[in-house]
């Protein structure tokens, strides 16, 4: 998954001395650069030891299957379903115990967007963070889209899994709080399974008008080729919703290649960069705005536009 970063470089930039020039073969490392450079590495290694040898205070949580979800402790889920939803991704179904999934239906303000649980692989008690698509339903079950990689452990576990199987998790913790009323264009760019919760805000926030009425969405996704986008059953929601509602909802899908043309989506063919990010939501054409101004017409003051990567928990302001 690609992340989106902005950086600038402030003040000017100094040049390097002759002697950085004209060298050509590194001196040999000092006494003590020898010394600091054994150290780190005995502290890494160490520090790798301690994190799999000791007691966690989260992954030695104990387990409780009769109170509320929480944080502090593990609760057991059973597996409903597992079902592939494209290349090396799966839909995963998970029923909570009837007296949790109890206590949840009666305080849903403990689940508000943007929200996310830790599942526990009990093989090797390691732990992950996954979104829920839709939070809790009325069943008591959550759904997850989970993608195997080669070197992720609790995924490629969850990938094993099968209806009966129990499977620990822990939570609800918050991934990014939403403020109603607070930003008048919110753009959301993923890419991959970064695409979760992004689709859970727009299944408790975006696809309720009477929720932010006033905020306008912006959705950004892409995959290296249209067979990894996200599986039909969460993408035509969003894009029949963005059709019936489009000053509420924009839905832009991008791809790295397209060799099939047949995907029965309108893809483009880039990677999602600031120039595309600009076109989607107008920026490119505000600098224009000078024009009414000087003939009369007040300009509009700035949108509070909030853009969310999917790559990462947090969000940051661009106006």
């Amino acid at each position: 998954m690609q992340r989106l970063a902005v950086r600038c470089v402030q003040g000017p930039l100094r040049a390097l001395g002759p002697s950085r020039y004209l060298s050509t073969t590194p001196p040999p490392p000092s006494r003590s650069k020898r010394l600091v450079t054994g150290s780190i590495f005995a502290l890494t290694l160490t520090g790798a030891s301690l994190y799999f040898l000791l007691p966690s205070d989260t992954r030695s949580a104990p387990t409780y299957t009769e109170l509320p979800l929480s944080p502090r402790y593990f609760t057991p889920a059973t597996v409903v379903s597992n079902l592939d939803s494209g290349p090396d991704t799966k839909l995963l179904r998970l029923a909570l115990p009837p007296q949790v999934a109890a206590f949840a239906a009666q305080d849903p303000s403990s689940f508000k967007a943007v929200w996310s649980v830790f599942i526990k692989d009990d093989d090797i008690q390691v732990e992950r963070p996954y979104t829920p698509l839709e939070g809790i339903d009325e069943n008591g079950e959550m759904v997850f889209w989970i993608k195997k990689y080669p070197r992720g452990e609790v995924g490629r576990w969850l990938h094993t899994k099968a209806a009966g199987d129990v499977i620990e998790l822990r939570g609800p913790l918050t991934t990014w709080p939403w403020k109603d009323d607070t930003w008048d264009e919110v753009v959301m760019i993923s890419g991959g399974t970064g695409f979760t919760p992004f689709y859970q805000l727009f299944h408790s926030i975006i696809s309720n008008p009477s929720l932010s009425p006033s905020t306008q969405f912006t959705f950004l996704h892409s995959s290296r080729t249209p067979e990894e986008l996200p599986p039909a059953s969460l993408l035509n929601p969003l894009i029949t919703f963005a059709q019936e509602n489009p000053a509420r909802l924009k839905v832009n899908l991008f791809v790295d290649q397209n060799e099939s043309k047949s995907s029965g989506y309108d893809l483009s063919v880039t990677r999602i960069n600031a120039d595309v990010i600009k076109r989607s939501i107008g920026l490119d054409k505000e600098g224009k705005s000078w024009w009414n101004w000087l003939y009369g017409k007040k300009p509009e003051a700035p949108k509070r536009r909030l853009f969310l990567d999917g790559s990462s928990d947090s969000g940051s302001i661009w106006a």
